[in-house]
C-alpha cells in the first residue's frame, strides 16, 4: 500500500469516529460555519480588514499581548515574513537570525531570500533553543532576530525564563530587534505561569495564531510598535492577504480566546499526565519529558506502517482516533508521533487514554 492510499484509508475511517485522543476533535463543515454565524457579535462588517470583528479582535490581542497595535493576517507565513522585511527596511542590514528548524527555513520554501532577500543566518541547528552565546557568535550586524516559542521540529521545546530573559536582554544590548514566533504563545503560556503581556513585552514584535490550540479556521496576528504594524499591513496587501472580509477568521479567533484561551492550563496538565504514563511503557520514549507545552513527541519500538495499521483497525472497529499518522525516526524499526491536547483530550479518563495506546503498541508489535 502507498503512502497516499494509506492516508486515504486513515482519513476514511477516521470519518466514523465518535471519540478522538488528539486535538479537539472533527466537526463537520456545516457545523463549523454554524458555530461561527452564532459566535459573531459585532453589527459591522469588516471592509478589507478594517473594523467590525476584525477591529475588535485586533484590539483585544493588542491588549492581551501588552502591544500598542495590531494586525490580522489570513496566515501566520504572512504574518512572519512582513515582520522580518518590516524590520529589515528600517535596518541598515539584509540580514536576519532564525533557528536552522524554524518555520522560516523548513516550511516556507526560502521565502525570506527568495522574496524579501534577505541574509538568513542560522543561529544553530540543534535540536534546542538558541542561547545568548548563539547570538553572540555571529557577529555581523542584524536587521532582526526570532525565537520560536516552542520550537515545534525541535519536539515543542520552551527556553526556561532566565534564558529567555537573557536573550531579550541581549539582542537589545545590540540594539536589534527581537521577534517572537509565537505560533503556540497560547500554549506556552502555562510552563511560564507569567501573564502574556509581561512574556511578550521581552520582544519586540510577536505573531500569534488562532487555528493550533485555540481552534479556528486560520489566522494569525502580529502584535508590536504602532509603526511597524502599519508597514505590516502594506506587506499584507503586497501579499494579497488584505481580502474583501476577514470576518470568519476574526470570529473564529475570538470564539478561541474565549473559550480555548482559559483551558490552556488543564491541556498542558494532561499532556504531562499523558507523558509520564507513557514513558514507564517499555520500548515508549517522550520528549521532552515532561512536555512544556500542550503537545509532544512520542517514540515506540514499533514499525510506522504496522502502527498506522492498527490506528486504522481501531478507529473502524472502536470509532476511537488515537493518533495521526506514524513516521519513521532516526533509530532503526522505532516510530514517532506527536500528540497535542485539546477539548477531545480532555473529555474522556487519561487512564483509558493509557490503557489504550498500550493496546495500540502491543498490537502493533505482535
Amino acid at each position: 500500500m502507498t503512502p497516499v492510499e494509506r492516508a486515504a484509508r486513515r482519513a476514511e475511517a477516521r470519518r466514523g469516529c465518535t471519540r478522538w485522543l488528539v486535538g479537539h476533535g472533527a466537526i463537520s463543515p456545516a457545523a463549523w460555519l454554524h458555530e461561527l454565524a452564532a459566535g459573531a457579535t459585532e453589527v459591522d462588517l469588516d471592509r478589507y480588514g478594517d473594523g467590525g470583528e476584525v477591529g475588535a479582535l485586533e484590539s483585544e490581542v493588542a491588549e492581551l499581548l501588552g502591544k500598542p497595535a495590531a494586525v490580522l493576517m489570513p496566515s501566520g507565513v504572512m504574518a512572519q515574513q512582513a515582520a522580518l522585511r518590516s524590520w529589515a527596511e528600517r535596518s541598515p542590514s539584509d540580514a536576519v537570525a532564525v533557528h536552522g528548524l524554524s518555520h522560516f527555513v523548513l516550511h516556507e520554501l526560502d521565502a525570506l531570500s527568495e522574496l524579501h532577500h534577505l541574509r538568513v543566518q542560522r543561529l544553530t541547528d540543534e535540536p534546542r533553543q538558541p542561547t545568548v552565546a548563539d547570538l553572540d557568535d555571529l557577529a555581523g550586524p542584524l536587521a532582526a532576530v526570532s525565537l520560536e516559542l516552542p520550537l515545534r521540529d525541535a519536539g515543542y521545546l520552551l527556553p526556561t525564563w532566565d534564558e529567555l530573559v537573557a536573550f531579550s536582554d541581549r539582542a537589545r544590548e545590540r540594539g536589534v530587534p527581537l521577534h517572537l514566533d509565537g505560533a503556540r504563545l497560547w500554549e506556552s503560556q502555562p510552563f511560564y505561569d507569567r501573564p502574556l503581556a509581561e512574556i511578550a513585552a521581552l520582544a519586540d514584535s510577536v505573531y500569534v495564531s488562532f487555528y493550533k490550540g485555540l481552534g479556528s479556521m486560520a489566522g494569525a496576528v502580529l502584535a508590536g510598535p504602532e509603526d511597524l504594524v502599519a508597514q505590516a499591513r502594506r506587506w499584507r496587501s503586497r501579499h494579497g492577504g488584505t481580502l474583501f472580509t476577514l470576518l470568519p477568521y476574526a470570529v473564529g479567533a475570538r470564539l478561541g480566546l474565549t473559550q480555548r484561551l482559559p483551558r490552556m492550563a488543564a491541556y498542558l496538565e494532561r499532556a504531562r499526565e499523558l507523558a509520564a504514563g507513557l514513558d514507564s511503557v517499555d520500548g515508549v520514549r517522550v520528549l521532552p519529558q515532561p512536555p512544556h507545552t500542550n503537545a509532544f513527541r512520542v517514540f515506540v519500538d514499533a514499525a510506522p506502517e504496522r502502527l498506522d495499521d492498527e490506528v486504522v483497525r481501531v478507529m473502524t472497529d472502536d470509532r476511537v482516533a488515537l493518533a495521526h499518522g506514524w513516521g519513521a525516526c532516526e533509530v532503526p524499526g522505532w516510530s514517532m508521533t506527536e500528540l497535542t491536547v485539546g477539548d477531545a483530550t480532555l473529555a474522556w479518563d487519561v487512564d483509558a487514554q493509557l490503557a489504550a495506546l498500550r493496546g495500540l503498541f502491543d498490537a502493533a508489535r505482535g
